[in-house]
C-alpha cells in the first residue's frame, strides 16, 4: 500500500507539471492554431536558469520568479519568429517553432553545457497515510491549482484574457472589434512560456534536466493536452493528472522505460479515434 501512494503522489506532481505545459499548448494553439513545438524548451530554460541564479547566491523565490520570467520573454520571442509575419501559415508557423527549439539546443549547450542540472527544492519531508512525502512535491500541487485557477479569472474577468478568448473563438470577429489578433497571439506566447517556466522551475528539482530534456516534456505536455482535447487550459490539469498518475504506476509496476511510450500511445489512440468519429460523423451526414 505505501509502493502504490507513493507511487499516486510522485505521479501527481508530475502530471501537474505536465499539465502547466499542456495548458501552455492550448492557449497558443487556441489564438493561432499553431502547435508549439518549442513548448518543452521553456521548462528547461527555466530549470537551468533557476539552477544558475541559485549557484549566484540569489534567494530561492527570486532566482525562481527571474527563471519564470527569462521563460516568458523566451516564449514571447518564440511568438515573435513564429507568427510575426502577416499571412504565415499555422503549418509555417509550426516548422518555425521547430527551428526554434533546435537553436535552442545550441544555445543551451553553449550557456549550460551538456550536462544535467538540478537544484535543491524545499528542504525536509512531512508523513502522510504513512509516508514520507518530501516538500517538494507538496508543494508543487497547490501552486498548480492556484495557477490555474488564476488562468480561469484572467480569462473571464480581465479584459486581455476575455480577447484572447474572442480571437481564439473567432479571430476574424475579434478583429473587427478592434482586437489586436496578432498581438494576443504574442501575448499566447508570452503567457505559455511562464507557464513552462513554472513546469521548470517545479520539476527540476525533482528530476534533473538537460538541453534534451525538451522532448520529453513536450510529448507528455502535448499529451496531456489531447487528453483535454485542446480546448480549454484548465481542461489540462485533468489531462496531465491522469498521465502523470499512469505513467508513474507503469514506472513502478513495471519497467521505467515504458513510461515515455505511455504518452505516445494515449496521443496515437486519441487522435485515431477522434479520427474515426469524424469519418463516421461525415458518413452519416452524407
Amino acid at each position: 500500500m505505501s509502493a502504490f501512494l507513493s507511487y499516486l503522489i510522485h505521479g501527481i506532481s508530475l502530471g501537474c507539471g505536465f499539465a502547466l505545459i499542456a495548458s501552455g499548448i492550448i492557449i497558443i494553439y487556441r489564438i493561432t492554431r499553431v502547435v508549439n513545438l518549442a513548448q518543452g524548451m521553456f521548462a528547461v530554460v527555466a530549470g537551468f536558469s533557476a539552477a544558475s541564479a541559485l549557484d549566484a547566491g540569489l534567494p530561492h523565490l527570486l532566482a525562481e520568479l527571474l527563471a519564470i520570467a527569462v521563460a516568458a520573454i523566451v516564449g514571447a520571442s518564440t511568438g515573435f519568429v513564429a507568427i510575426a509575419k502577416r499571412g504565415t501559415s499555422p503549418q509555417a508557423s509550426l516548422i518555425a517553432t521547430l527551428g526554434v527549439g533546435v537553436f535552442g539546443y545550441a544555445v543551451e549547450v553553449l550557456t549550460w553545457g551538456d550536462q544535467p542540472r538540478s537544484f535543491a527544492g524545499l528542504s525536509g519531508a512531512h508523513e502522510l497515510w504513512g509516508v514520507d512525502v518530501p516538500s517538494q512535491y507538496l508543494l508543487i500541487v497547490p501552486v498548480t491549482l492556484l495557477i490555474f485557477a488564476g488562468l480561469e479569472l484572467f480569462f473571464e474577468r480581465t479584459y486581455t484574457g476575455k480577447a484572447m478568448s474572442a480571437c481564439a473563438s473567432n479571430p476574424y470577429a475579434a478583429g473587427l472589434q478592434g482586437i489586436g489578433v496578432l498581438r494576443m497571439g504574442l501575448y499566447g506566447f508570452g503567457l505559455a512560456g511562464a507557464l513552462g517556466g513554472v513546469a521548470g522551475v517545479l520539476l527540476t528539482p525533482l528530476q534533473p534536466v538537460s538541453y534534451d530534456s525538451d522532448v520529453s516534456l513536450f510529448v507528455n505536455g502535448f499529451a496531456a493536452a489531447i487528453l483535454a482535447g485542446l480546448k480549454r487550459p484548465v481542461l489540462a490539469l485533468a489531462g496531465g493528472l491522469v498521465l502523470g498518475v499512469a505513467e508513474s504506476m507503469v514506472a513502478g509496476y513495471a519497467r521505467a522505460s515504458y513510461q515515455s511510450s505511455l504518452a505516445l500511445l494515449l496521443t496515437l489512440a486519441i487522435l485515431i479515434a477522434q479520427a474515426t468519429r469524424r469519418e463516421a460523423l461525415q458518413a452519416v451526414e452524407e
